[in-house]
């Protein structure tokens, strides 16, 4: 395999990414990581970099004539709110956080870049972005603006992928990962003493005829399809006391973006007809939006190009990855591709305890980002 990467710069990397696992952060709220990649690319690199304020990006603009336009890398920031468990030399120092998706590995793939890109003359510019709040949906609208902003003409990122051979590169054009929403949806009724519970309007009844017709009008759809039950609530368990309040949470997930809208407008009118028959009151609340993520075919065949002229092994995958990615937020505004890198077959899954980054994987992550370049 041809690695263009220094060992000096992937172990750079790999130190900085220990060092930002340690400083996991929820969404939004990743001020000590966003202040460490700053200060890591102004000090070890001459990227130039500039704060908007939740988010920043890094760039460097060409030093020889070139008539490619700007491309753009992107990475997310956040961390998930599991606790970490592994007893790593490098684990979170804050409770109840930790890098479960990976995200501490893309952003030192961002930083291994620019660390292999010194001293190379650029005939194009480069930009690094990093996101926050991928997690909950949050930060890819605000960032992706940067593309028109500069004339950015291809984005790529990566996802570190469990379950694939350790070091292959996924990548298919088209759709690449789900859509999917949260949808909480609280019903109102009105409480009552639990032998008199005719005198209340207890909202179960009608929450269970919801999640009865979810069912049916997934499998009514056909494959592609899914709606996961995350929670459900009413009362507190006393024996005495029929509940007046309940709330159902849903995860809406579907391949293509036209399924899911029908499926939260059926979710939505369901739960009203259902609360009206019982005399309820209902609103609903949508979290965690991310629309479908589709690679530009041509982009993705220069992932795929790449991979195969370094001797990566490559995976061409038949279907879209159930899990949704922001990244869709970015080829809505110009070309691009989301890739996976492989972690291993056995290596534990994503948004789990057992979960850590594979730092194997951190060289050739660099060299594809070169490769793009």
């Amino acid at each position: 395999m041809d690695i263009p990467v220094s060992r000096d710069a992937a172990l750079k990397a790999q130190e900085a990414r220990h060092a930002l696992h340690a400083l996991a952060e929820i969404s939004m709220r990743e001020a000590e990581t966003r202040a460490f990649m700053a200060a890591y690319l102004r000090d070890n690199t001459s990227f130039c970099v500039v704060d908007r304020g939740p988010w920043l990006y890094a760039f460097r603009g060409r030093d020889v004539p070139g008539e490619k336009g700007p491309i753009a890398f992107v990475a997310d920031l956040d961390a998930l709110p599991i606790d970490e468990t592994v007893p790593l030399p490098w684990a979170s120092a804050h409770p109840g956080v930790s890098h479960k998706c990976g995200h501490d590995g893309h952003m030192a793939a961002l930083l291994g870049l620019a660390l292999a890109l010194e001293g190379r003359s650029l005939s194009r510019d480069v930009y690094l972005i990093l996101e926050p709040g991928e997690e909950i949906g949050a930060g890819g609208e605000m960032c992706a603006a940067l593309i028109g902003e500069k004339n950015i003409s291809e984005v790529y990122a990566f996802h570190n992928r469990p379950g694939y051979p350790e070091g292959a590169v996924a990548c298919r054009g088209g759709q690449i990962q789900c859509a999917s929403m949260g949808l909480r949806l609280f019903f109102e009724g009105k409480t009552s003493h639990a032998s008199e519970s005719e005198a209340g309007r207890n909202p179960v009844p009608a929450m269970a005829r919801l999640v009865i017709a979810m069912e049916d009008f997934v499998r009514s759809r056909g494959e592609g399809v899914w709606c996961t039950v995350v929670g459900m609530k009413a009362g507190e368990g006393d024996f005495g006391i029929s509940p007046g309040l309940g709330e159902v949470s849903l995860t809406l997930r579907a391949e293509r973006q036209e399924d899911l809208d029908a499926m939260r407008v059926f979710a939505v009118r369901t739960a009203r007809r259902q609360a009206g028959a019982d005399g309820l009151k209902v609103s609903a609340e949508e979290r965690d939006v991310f629309p479908e993520t589709c690679n530009d075919c041509a982009a993705a065949e220069k992932v795929l190009a790449c991979a195969e002229k370094a001797g990566f092994p490559v995976v061409r995958p038949d279907r879209p990855w159930r899990a949704s990615e922001d990244f869709g937020r970015y080829t809505l505004k110009c070309p691009g591709a989301m890739f996976y890198i492989g972690c291993g077959e056995e290596w534990p899954a994503l948004h789990t305890a057992a979960y850590d980054f594979n730092d194997a994987i951190l060289p050739e992550a660099i060299a594809m980002f070169l490769s793009l370049i």
